[in-house]
């Protein structure tokens, strides 16, 4: 397979290959974010405790396990596509993408899933907390800035596509 890169054609090697499913894989983490950002929060976080039902029950929304897959093998692609780009000009952009994701998860297993187990295992009530909803609209707040800088690193990886794989002189 042929690609475009800087006014050269380029074959669809291994480097470029993995390089590719890495940038697929970022971007899926980009897409389930968002999706939960407009349709699983806004609702989660709209009537606390009561609107926490959704993650309660023998018919809970469960994301982890989707969560739990997804972080390794993006975090393994990128490191197998870094070793393989070590020597090109691909190198700096797959760092700063390894660098911005190793934050985004050591700040999300800190703060972010934590607080988010907290909020959800409140038990029922039908009365508003106007506490945990303000938590709730915090975490949301938080969060939306870390996928910010996910989805800004996510350009930077794919711009790097863009150089090539051949070895630096």
């Amino acid at each position: 397979m042929a690609l475009l890169c800087q006014n050269e054609v380029i074959t669809m090697n291994s480097k470029t290959f993995f390089y590719v499913l890495a940038c697929i894989s970022y971007c899926l983490i980009i897409g389930a974010g968002i999706y939960e950002h407009f349709a699983v929060w806004p609702v989660a976080f709209s009537e606390p405790p009561k609107s926490l039902m959704m993650f309660q029950g023998d018919y809970a929304l469960q994301s982890e396990p989707f969560w739990r897959l997804v972080h390794p093998v993006t975090l393994g692609l990128l490191l197998v596509t870094l070793g393989m780009n070590w020597k090109t000009e691909r190198k700096k952009y797959i760092l700063i993408v390894i660098a911005t994701y190793i934050t985004a998860l050591i700040v999300t297993f800190i703060y972010y899933v934590p607080e988010l187990k907290s909020i959800i295992g409140t038990p029922f009530s039908s009365t508003i907390d106007a506490a945990l909803q303000k938590r709730g609209d915090l975490w949301i707040t938080l969060s939306e800035i870390r996928l910010s800088f996910i989805f800004v690193s996510a350009f930077v990886l794919i711009s790097g596509l863009t150089k090539p794989a051949q070895k630096l002189l």
